[in-house]
């Protein structure tokens, strides 16, 4: 121990000068005893400034080194910073990996204080809410999302739930929220972006209400002529007749919508692609064919070109997409019009189109008619047996392989729709 040692330290010198003074007389032994002092002294003040020195800059590596009481000393002070800095090390570590590990997540993470200023957010925070992450620090969150209903959830307390927030900047987006308290006076405020699932909900809930309208009209029209027919059983035979045409017309206009929601269902299931060789001349001569029975006569179904070229890709579904191109090109074809087909290869790109001299499609439906259950004319397309299905089917097939659509319109002139199927999907005889 460093006191005890210090009074042996002090007894021996005292035995010392206490021996000189029995040989050699007092005088000189008070002499040895006040040198020894002074140069204690000296020795104490040195050291003393060397560790006030070290104290204004404290590092391991430049710990004072000295001898006797003050090296176990200083040896203590070693100990100490090396400890304290391991420490350091060691939470700058844990902070480092807490920053590394907010800044992969996905969610976006706000730390708010007490007064609901922001501390820290990261970097999917700042770009779900248009955090600037330095100019921004320290401001209160509310002042830079200016969301009423935010502002009511900080107010209310009530954290319970998340809050949906629809922004527009940076982007337009929809944000599910959440605080969650953490410590007395900190809270964490979680930002998922749902903008995806929202619009899959959205179009969920628009698929059911068109299914739904679509299945209610025809069942209305059925269950009103057999009603009829139980309540006037004597009804004339040619009354009877047509309510039957009609009720049946009806019948297989649900079973063609049935039948394209089990297509598409299969197709948006993944189910792998079932691929061989596809002789597309010879497809050509059928799609022509079932033109011309479902035109009867009405229109001019020509061959345009016919490339010697076939493909790699499944016969049943590029049958079922090319002809649901073909069949929509006589229905919005008026009587007197002409259609033609054409397979050829640009270059190395194989690609099929249908033209017709029809009504034509303004260009701001273009983008949305793939979309399920989305006509530009409703009244026209029940007239004419469509399920409102068809090109949502064809983009379904085309993407299993890997070709594009192109159309091409112009109101009242007609229109085409192109598909280019990839290079490696062309087998040249």
């Amino acid at each position: 121990m460093l006191w005890l040692r210090s009074i042996i330290y002090y007894l021996i010198v005292t035995l010392v000068a206490l021996m000189i003074s029995a040989v050699h007389g007092t005088v000189w032994g008070l002499t040895f005893a006040l040198v020894v002092v002074g140069a204690s002294l000296v020795f104490h003040l040195y050291n003393l400034g060397s560790l006030y020195k070290w104290a204004q800059k404290p590092r391991v590596e430049t710990v004072p080194r000295s001898f006797l009481l003050w090296q176990d000393v200083f040896d203590k002070f070693y100990d100490q910073v090396r400890l304290q800095k391991k420490q350091q090390d060691r939470l700058a570590n844990t902070l480092e990996r807490f920053t590394s590990a907010g800044e992969a997540l996905p969610d976006g993470v706000i730390i708010l204080d007490e007064h609901d200023r922001i501390e820290w957010c990261n970097q999917a925070a700042s770009t779900h809410l248009g955090i600037d992450r330095i100019a921004d620090i320290w401001q209160v969150v509310t002042n830079i999302l200016r969301q009423p209903s935010l502002r009511e959830y900080l107010r209310t307390q009530d954290f319970s739930h998340p809050l949906l927030l629809r922004t527009t900047r940076p982007a337009e987006q929809v944000l599910s929220v959440q605080l969650v308290p953490f410590d007395s006076t900190r809270k964490l405020l979680l930002s998922r972006d749902i903008t995806q699932l929202d619009r899959v909900q959205t179009v969920h809930r628009d698929f059911i209400a068109n299914v739904s309208h679509e299945l209610r009209t025809p069942l209305t029209v059925v269950g009103g002529f057999i009603e009829t027919m139980i309540d006037i059983p004597d009804l004339d035979p040619t009354t009877r007749q047509q309510q039957l045409q009609l009720m049946y017309d009806q019948t297989q206009r649900m079973q063609r919508l049935v039948e394209d929601l089990l297509t598409l269902s299969k197709l948006e299931n993944g189910q792998q692609l079932r691929e061989e060789e596809v002789d597309v001349p010879q497809l050509m001569r059928l799609l022509k064919s079932e033109a011309d029975g479902l035109s009867q006569g009405r229109h001019t179904i020509r061959i345009g070109a016919i490339a010697s070229v076939r493909l790699i890709g499944n016969h049943d579904e590029l049958h079922s997409a090319l002809s649901n191109l073909v069949s929509n090109a006589i229905r919005y074809t008026p009587p007197g019009g002409t259609i033609t087909l054409s397979w050829r290869a640009e270059g190395e790109v194989p690609l099929f189109s249908v033209q017709d001299t029809g009504i034509g499609i303004s260009p701001e439906h273009i983008p949305r008619l793939t979309e399920r259950f989305y006509r530009v004319d409703r009244g026209r397309s029940r007239a004419t047996g469509g399920t409102g299905l068809g090109l949502a089917i064809v983009k379904h097939i085309l993407q299993r392989h890997q070709a594009q659509m192109v159309i091409r319109s112009r109101l009242g002139e007609g229109s085409e729709f192109a598909v280019k199927f990839p290079a490696q999907r062309l087998l040249v005889e």
